[in-house]
């Protein structure tokens, strides 16, 4: 069963920006249903240009651009929040694949619809230009780890990232968080061999600064973690949802 708008998830979580009223009906009125997709399954293939957009309800994701030999580029992991699919609106196709990590429910949007739904509810639409310009920041910060931090320095800084965006969208609970990746999916975000990345995890968890296992991801010291990874704490604030 689809579920309502009226008991979304995120309106009562204080790390979104909760709609107006008003804002909400719009949204309603403009949401076509859900969607569940598998782990390991494609939501969104890189060069298609799909017809829906959509909010990540439940699970993670990751998205990741492939060259002409094959490797992979990962460029960021999504998580309960966050939107997928906008980017072939503004530019006819996309330009990277986005893959379940784990289970997901998709909230469904029709892509004909988008400009009249901004329209009606300007104020959150140029809230959410400034969440892609957090993306962009984000982004600006991986090329920084692939260009400049060290290894030690870019796992930390990954670490610390993750762990944020994820308790933003309520994923952290108890002093952990589900983060169902592989190491290599880590190793190809940061632009790291595997097997450095596997010996510099070994030193975190050895400093007892990182502590993942089985999908599950615990932070002992997150704040000695960020100083690590050169964490720029300026940025944070509420984010949008549809």
């Amino acid at each position: 069963m689809a579920r309502k708008c009226d008991i979304c998830p995120f309106a009562e979580n204080p790390g979104f920006q909760a709609p107006s009223k008003e804002d909400c009906a719009v949204v309603k009125m403009h949401r076509v249903g859900e969607l569940q997709v598998e782990a390991g399954r494609p939501i969104l293939e890189e060069g298609s240009d799909p017809q829906r957009f959509f909010t990540l309800l439940e699970g993670q994701a990751l998205r990741y651009h492939t060259l002409e030999d094959g490797r992979r580029q990962v460029l960021n992991f999504l998580f309960p929040g966050d939107l997928i699919g906008l980017e072939p609106i503004m530019l006819g196709a996309s330009s990277h694949a986005v893959e379940a990590l784990s289970p997901v429910t998709l909230c469904v949007f029709d892509r004909a619809q988008v400009w009249k739904m901004f329209s009606q509810m300007p104020e959150r639409a140029f809230m959410l230009t400034w969440q892609v310009a957090r993306e962009e920041h984000f982004l600006g910060e991986a090329l920084i780890s692939v260009g400049q931090r060290s290894a030690r320095e870019s796992l930390a800084w990954a670490f610390v990232s993750v762990w944020d965006r994820a308790g933003q969208s309520g994923l952290v609970k108890g002093g952990q968080m589900p983060f169902p990746v592989r190491q290599q999916d880590l190793a190809d975000a940061l632009g790291l061999s595997l097997v450095h990345t596997n010996k510099t995890l070994s030193r975190l968890r050895a400093e007892n600064l990182v502590k993942w296992r089985d999908g599950v991801l615990r932070l002992p010291d997150r704040d000695a973690l960020a100083r690590v990874g050169l964490v720029d704490e300026t940025v944070i604030r509420k984010r949008i949802y549809l």
